[in-house]
């Protein structure tokens, strides 16, 4: 009905004689381009922008789809049978073969797919990331068949499998249903929790594991939500930082600095995980797994509140607390480019 409103606010009585198919397809537009902004602004609060929104449509407008039948028909992949067009995905490992044209003539889901991996792979693409549901896990198989009949390598194509989330609050699952249109939008949820514990608890969990988002959890300003708890640490320090410049103090250059004076077990030990954070970067990019960053925060936060709870970084003689303050500030930058890498703020006070 908003659509509906809308389109009319913005016509008139523009359509009012014009055919119900004429009419339909301007109402089908309009809808069409209202909703999509409404996403691009919901995703943008969410902190995720897209270079680049592809139609689908665009695909059968331009000859594409056909263009990629006609391709796997001359390359031997495409057969008839009951009146449908077949591709022979059981040649590339998967179960059946599957239907791209069916017996009325209209190319299916898949033949689009076809259409879309063959065109990112034309642009010039050398590695294509699919993201799905988990209900598309039987899919990957022929997916992977196409691209290797239209010859491109198979393992080029990486897809990653998203599990379910399910939100509770008060103790008990949110329910939803598309039938009865009961559902959370993302909107609604960034309202309630904020960006910052949106993305991370999105994010703290692999794609292959189920994911129960607590909505209580990620509101609540305690060390048990660790979005607060790795946040505080990054405020803690710089609370640390501005009191001693506050003292007079001026930050020493690390050549100026005895690092051997830092014998303490907590000390060495938040040394030691500031020297794994590169590698944990690799890691991540290399297995698409950002939760090994959210893993890797949440671990150094905890090392340095217990570092902070154990000993005074402000302290004497002169030559500690300085090598203190190099080991503080190196831990707040780590906290922030982690942070920054998922997308979160660094809050400097809390």
């Amino acid at each position: 009905m908003p659509s509906a409103r809308g389109f009319l606010c913005r016509e008139g009585d523009r359509y009012l004689t014009a055919s119900p198919s004429e009419r339909r397809q301007a109402l089908v537009e309009y809808a069409l381009a209202e909703k999509i902004d409404v996403i691009k602004k919901v995703l943008a609060d969410f902190g995720v922008h897209y270079d680049v929104w592809f139609s689908e449509q665009s695909l059968h407008e331009g000859g594409e789809v056909q263009a990629a039948l006609d391709y796997l028909g001359e390359r031997g992949f495409l057969y008839e049978s009951e009146q449908a067009l077949w591709f022979k995905a059981s040649e590339f490992g998967a179960e059946k073969d599957e239907v791209v044209v069916r017996a009325n003539g209209i190319p299916t889901y898949f033949a689009a797919d076809i259409a879309y991996h063959r065109n990112k792979f034309q642009r010039g693409f050398e590695r294509v990331i699919n993201i799905w549901g988990a209900d598309h896990h039987g899919h990957v198989a022929r997916m992977k068949g196409a691209v290797a009949a239209l010859g491109y390598d198979p393992d080029a194509l990486d897809v990653v499998i998203m599990q379910l989330v399910r939100l509770y609050q008060g103790g008990e699952i949110v329910r939803m249903s598309k039938r009865t249109g009961q559902f959370v939008t993302l909107e609604e949820l960034i309202e309630e929790v904020g960006k910052d514990a949106a993305r991370y608890f999105f994010v703290m969990r692999g794609s292959d594991s189920h994911l129960d988002f607590d909505l209580d959890l990620a509101r609540s300003e305690t060390n048990d939500n660790p979005v607060y708890y790795i946040q505080y640490a990054h405020a803690r320090i710089c609370s640390i930082l501005r009191q001693y410049g506050e003292q007079g103090g001026v930050m020493p250059g690390p050549d100026n600095v005895d690092f051997k004076l830092l014998q303490e077990e907590y000390e060495q030990a938040l040394a030691r995980k500031l020297a794994d954070f590169p590698g944990e970067v690799i890691s991540a990019a290399v297995n698409l797994a950002p939760q090994r960053i959210a893993r890797y925060l949440h671990e150094l936060a905890g090392l340095l509140h217990s570092f902070y709870n154990s000993h005074r970084v402000i302290t004497s003689p002169g030559e500690l607390t300085e090598a203190r303050l190099l080991l503080v500030d190196a831990t707040r930058i780590t906290l922030k480019n982690g942070l920054g890498l998922l997308g979160l703020t660094a809050p400097e006070r809390m």
